[in-house]
């Protein structure tokens, strides 16, 4: 029987030790151990890579310190719109949401879509009521309002662009798994970009793009500007240096990033498992909150 294996992320960028207080850095360091904690305690009790990786997005996403679920930025508009996909490497079903607002866990509602709608992506209001319909959990606006969330939106107005959430030391999270049956998953959930507008939505709904999972190869999640990991269709890219290159998980990984997303002047990282429990997390950023943990072996965090 395979050994279980998880990674998780919560955001790649200009994340610099000379910023970060040590209270801060042991805050996130113990927010990462507990989404850690919580898909691992799944995948110990056998239960699937698919149920693992939603289990550990969730706890990111009620976390306020990174850019999804509680944490998310907000519009140009003031709102908090989400985006999040999931999708199963054994059967290659996927779910994603874009544009959706008052969803607590928006990665349960992409999973809802994977398992209910019959469709892969559904976005605004529909998504919403596809939502009420399957008695997802919803949240009032003052659930996601935080006065450093609004200074970041006032500081981004000021400038007049939208910006990333990564560059202010959070960002959007996700979650890969191996478990026990050679099984893989990917999950990621976003508020995408502080001051967003025009109904802007990044990588980390569509499938291949920021979210792939696929046994034969590997599960990924990937964080970063979502529009130049849309250009390198990134998450599918590592795939397929995989099955059509036969690069390891290490060497895919490590080309998408440090190569293809650097050549195309893009910058960010990603989480990515294969169904032999192997583990890569490259970035090209100041740094990436990560995680990870084998079956066996002592978890790990790291920021730098």
């Amino acid at each position: 029987m395979p050994k279980y294996t998880l990674a998780i992320h919560g955001g790649a960028g200009t994340i610099l030790r000379s910023e970060m207080t040590a209270e801060k850095e042991k805050a996130h360091q113990q927010a990462l151990l507990e989404a850690l904690r919580a898909g691992e305690a799944l995948l110990e009790a056998g239960e699937s890579a698919l149920v693992a990786v939603e289990s550990a997005v969730r706890r990111l996403e009620d976390c306020e310190y990174f850019n999804a679920g509680k944490g998310a930025v907000f519009t140009h508009e003031g709102y908090n719109e989400m985006d999040a996909s999931i999708m199963c490497g054994k059967t290659l079903a996927a779910g994603g949401v874009a544009m959706v607002r008052g969803i607590k866990n928006p990665i349960s509602l992409a999973r809802c879509i994977l398992e209910a709608s019959g469709h892969v992506l559904l976005c605004g209001p529909g998504a919403l009521q596809f939502a009420r319909e399957q008695g997802l959990e919803e949240a009032p606006p003052e659930y996601f309002f935080s006065e450093f969330r609004y200074r970041q939106l006032q500081e981004a107005r000021a400038r007049g662009k939208a910006q990333l959430d990564h560059s202010q030391k959070y960002g959007t999270v996700g979650a890969v798994a191996c478990d026990r049956h050679g099984h893989i998953a990917a999950a990621t959930s976003t508020g995408g970009l502080t001051n967003k507008q025009y109904g802007r939505v990044g990588d980390s709904p569509l499938i291949g793009a920021g979210t792939y999972a696929n046994d034969l190869t590997c599960a990924v999640s990937c964080t970063g500007y979502g529009e130049y990991f849309m250009r390198g269709v990134v998450a599918y890219d590592v795939s397929c240096l995989m099955e059509y290159k036969g690069m390891s998980l290490e060497e895919a990984a490590h080309h998408a990033i440090h190569q293809r997303q650097l050549a195309l002047g893009g910058d960010g990282g990603l989480i990515a498992v294969d169904a032999k429990g192997n583990v890569a997390l490259p970035f090209n950023s100041a740094g990436m909150y990560r995680g990870w943990v084998r079956e066996g072996e002592e978890a790990e965090v790291e920021i730098y």
